[in-house]
């Protein structure tokens, strides 16, 4: 039996503790929150997409950052395995559009409460308000921690759960970073991922609040699409948000500034729009352009499209050229907007970088620089787009650490 201290009670700090206690170690769970899983309460706008419930290929496809790191995390513990663990301490769960796994209660703290009844069961010590300074690493081997008080605690074994930079208010502050560093670990560039983007044009912010259902949006960078998304995306104060387009932030963060390509009609073809538009103006040949586009788009857009397309709102139908009804086409086809960068890490759902993945066993998480030291979770250098994807990564790679330890 061994003395093991997790750091971080997060999705992989409590997966962790739970795997170790099923070993027959004692298990210290530390956290400096209140509360354990704070940044699992608003995930999933608060209900908690857990998982995802594609097969384990689709899962693994959807990570971003060294995927094949990953092989034998997923194979220790899946997605199955995370819906059944919840289950079986009373958390029904259900899938939802995209295979997103969420409780059926819709309340994220029932996934919290689920994994603290396992730990307490098998006998897990939570420690809350508990901050780590440091580790205690001698000759090569960690022999425990100091905690911010200046008290140290042995241990055999500790495991690296500390989460990222992102949702720094949750106790997501780097620690882990700086942990890894002192004990002479390579850690890659951080950035902020599955964040909003921020935009050139000044009109971004009269469309601000704008929803828009059921869009193709496309990102284009020297000719090439580096990126497209059919679904749901929304005009902020000073970008873009929205389902369609956090994903892609994981994809673009080094390859801005590009074009954000917006499709508004996709079920459309141009001759097909075309005659819509025909047909709509055959029927108001005496209005003003303004008072019909609203029939094509939503009304906080029109003002924009008629400014973005150099028309005249105030002209009437019967005088817009077939010139000017071919640029309005064109725009709602291929509405055109400057992704200039990301928000910051208060806004990021992830952090992407991390420990490298090169100092880690991908077999066991343990550190190849420091015997009886672990990583998991978003500490590490791996990343997934949106979808419950990124807490399989947790929940996967926090079970695989902890079940190594003996």
């Amino acid at each position: 039996m061994s003395k093991v201290i997790i750091i971080g009670g997060g999705a992989a700090g409590m997966m962790a503790a739970i795997a170790a206690a099923q070993n027959g170690n004692e298990v210290t769970l530390l956290e400096q929150n209140e509360k354990l899983g704070k940044k699992i309460y608003i995930t999933g706008k608060g209900r908690c997409n857990l998982t995802n419930a594609n097969d384990m290929e689709t899962v693994r496809a959807n990570v971003i950052t060294n995927p094949k790191f990953l092989f034998s995390a997923f194979a220790a513990f899946d997605n199955q395995d995370i819906v059944r663990m919840v289950e079986e301490e009373g958390c029904p769960t259900k899938v939802e559009r995209g295979m997103r796994v969420f409780p059926v209660s819709d309340h994220s703290s029932d996934v919290t409460r689920a994994l603290q009844r396992r730990m307490e069961r098998l006998g897990v010590e939570i420690r809350l308000y508990t901050c780590v300074e440091s580790l205690l690493c001698e000759d090569g081997v960690c022999t425990g921690v100091r905690l911010a008080n200046g008290k140290e605690l042995s241990a055999d074994a500790v495991v690296v759960a500390t989460g990222g930079c992102s949702y720094p208010s949750t106790g997501s502050t780097g620690d882990g970073y700086r942990f890894a560093e002192e004990s002479g670990h390579a850690v890659t560039e951080r950035r902020p991922a599955l964040v909003p983007f921020e935009t050139k044009e000044a009109w971004t912010k009269e469309l601000q609040g704008l929803s828009l259902r059921n869009v193709q949006v496309s990102i284009r960078k020297d000719g090439k699409t580096l990126y497209t998304e059919f679904g749901e995306m929304l005009f902020t104060h000073f970008g873009v948000s929205g389902p369609a387009l956090l994903s892609a932030s994981s994809v673009m963060g080094k390859k801005l500034p590009a074009q954000l390509v917006i499709d508004l009609k996709p079920a459309l073809t141009e001759e097909q729009l075309d005659q819509r538009i025909l047909r709509d103006f055959s029927q108001s040949m005496n209005k003003q352009l303004k008072n019909v586009l609203g029939a094509l788009l939503p009304s906080k857009m029109v003002p924009v499209m008629i400014k973005v397309c150099g028309l005249d709102g105030d002209k009437q139908i019967n005088e817009v050229t077939k010139e000017e009804r071919h640029c309005l086409l064109q725009n709602i086809k291929n509405f055109t907007v400057t992704l200039t960068g990301l928000r910051g890490f208060n806004e990021a759902i992830i952090t992407q970088g991390g420990v490298s993945v090169k100092d880690v066993k991908a077999g066991t998480m343990e550190s190849k620089k420091v015997s009886g030291l672990y990583f998991a979770g978003e500490v590490l250098d791996v990343d997934a787009l949106t979808g419950g994807y990124n807490l399989q990564v947790a929940w996967s790679t926090g079970y695989l650490a902890g079940s190594n330890i003996w």
